[in-house]
């Protein structure tokens, strides 16, 4: 299966029978990105994150009074 990088547009190969190529062509909406640029992603992440200006939103959960 051809995949595209969706941020550094590298085409890449992927066997058809791999769990990644069949999340692909089963949920449309999930792109492809290279190890390279998932690399660069992760690291820089980990950087914004170690500043300590990088924070995690959680969903407010409303507590039903009559339960």
């Amino acid at each position: 299966m051809q995949v595209k990088c969706a941020l550094c547009d590298i085409i890449d190969s992927l066997e058809d029978e791999s769990f990644q190529a069949k999340r692909l062509r089963n949920r449309r909406l999930n792109l492809y990105i290279c190890n390279q640029c998932y690399k660069r992603i992760e690291k820089r992440t980990k950087e914004r994150h170690a500043t300590g200006n990088f924070n995690l939103y959680k969903e407010k959960i409303e507590k039903d009074e009559l339960i």
